[in-house]
């Protein structure tokens, strides 16, 4: 079967870690025809907009992406591509794994972690309504709603039990905030009624946080509301070696789009060096999405390979291999 995909490389060192990538799924034998596009500033310079609709009108009918990383400037400039993306397309659940590698080293490593944060993906403080009240005083609202709580619960649990999880961790401020985070966790209780097999508990974030640096182990799947799940999401890839290790996907009922979570690194942008093994565990979910369970296990068993091996792993992992000859590697693995 052939499927149609958009592809947006994004900027810095997208182009290279996204080439990289398509080499090693076009490897797998695939069928796929990839429809190029650009956001970001690239775009901007190009079109005079950082989100041309093209590119939503390609996801919207192709309802598959695969996404480099775009990088959003800090305090000032355009707002971030990443968020429009998710908002506009409806992309409700972001899904961010965090499952170790061998012969990445870190203080976990004897831990075999595999852990699964489930981000709602659309609301919270990233609703992005915000205005100076008056000079010096900048007011931020925090939306959270039912519809958007019940939904990110019941994509948690329903992935539990379709992959044979078998704990949800409701995370939360409740104490402190008692309506928002309150509302979250009566509907995620009212969710976790109806999946018995499933252990459900619930922390205070701050706690978690403790806990994951303390006993990554105790934890399964982690829900939680958009703020807390971008930063522990980010926490739980530091456990098993960075955000060049991890992926992500933005999913929703009508599309959904699988991308590096990490940044652009400009500083290191067309010199060869970057680590693309990010977007290639993005593009194993995004095979598994369309699929394509065969390909998927063969490019994560590629990947897998490759690090067990150790000899062409690049700089930031302790190798000196460039992003092509890891790419060459991976696609080698594949056979």
């Amino acid at each position: 079967m052939k499927h149609v995909i958009s592809l947006l490389p994004g900027d810095g060192i997208g182009p290279e870690v996204t080439q990289a990538t398509v080499r090693a799924v076009e490897a797998t034998g695939v069928d796929i025809e990839w429809q190029s596009l650009e956001a970001g500033s690239v775009a901007l310079e190009k079109t005079g907009e950082v989100l041309p609709e093209s590119v939503l009108a390609s996801l919207r009918k192709n309802r598959v992406g695969l996404k480099g990383p775009i990088a959003t400037p800090i305090g000032t400039g355009f707002s971030s591509v990443n968020v429009s993306l998710r908002k506009t397309l409806d992309l409700y659940a972001n899904f961010r794994p965090a499952r170790a590698l061998p012969g990445v080293k870190t203080p976990f490593s004897d831990r075999g972690l595999d852990l699964i944060v489930v981000r709602e993906n659309t609301e919270g403080l990233y609703s992005g309504l915000e205005h100076e009240v008056v000079p010096g005083v900048v007011e931020s609202l925090r939306i959270i709603t039912e519809k958007a709580s019940l939904r990110i619960s019941e994509y948690a649990f329903a992935f539990a039990r379709k992959a044979g999880r078998k704990k949800v961790s409701a995370i939360h401020k409740a104490n402190i905030m008692k309506l928002g985070d309150g509302l979250f966790l009566r509907c995620s209780r009212q969710v976790a009624e109806r999946y018995p097999e499933i252990e459900y508990d619930e922390l205070i974030i701050d706690n978690t946080c403790m806990q994951l640096v303390m006993r990554p182990e105790q934890f399964d799947i982690l829900l939680m509301e958009n703020l807390y799940g971008d930063i522990v999401s980010d926490l739980c890839a530091g456990l098993v070696g960075g955000l060049g290790m991890v992926p992500g996907a933005n999913l929703g009922d009508d599309c959904a789009i699988f991308e590096a979570v990490h940044g652009s690194a400009p500083d290191i942008a067309g010199q060869n060096v970057a680590n693309p093994t990010a977007l290639m565990r993005a593009a194993v979910q995004m095979l598994d999405h369309i699929d394509e369970p065969e390909a998927a296990q063969r490019l994560r068993a590629a990947i897998e390979h490759v690090y067990k091996e150790g000899k062409s792993l690049t700089r930031d992992v302790g190798g000196t291999a460039s992003t092509s000859t890891f790419a060459d590697a991976v696609v080698a693995a594949i056979g």
